[in-house]
């Protein structure tokens, strides 16, 4: 998984898989996922990432 935040636009791109993207879909105006072929998810984007809390995220690592 790879994390991008362009911070002139206030763009989270969270990268789940190298996998081909061949389906984007909206789940409201400022969040979007994108699938490959088989159906799994590849790839978030989440716009105004800072001014809905996104950013700075908070990471909690299981023990």
């Amino acid at each position: 998984m790879k994390t991008t935040y362009f911070e002139e636009d206030d763009i989270l791109v969270i990268h789940l898989s190298d996998k081909a993207i061949t389906k984007e879909i909206s789940q409201d105006w400022n969040t979007h996922i994108s699938y490959a072929a088989d159906g799994t998810a590849v790839e978030l984007v989440i716009l105004e990432a800072k001014a809905h809390g996104m950013i700075p995220a908070t990471m909690i690592l299981a023990a």
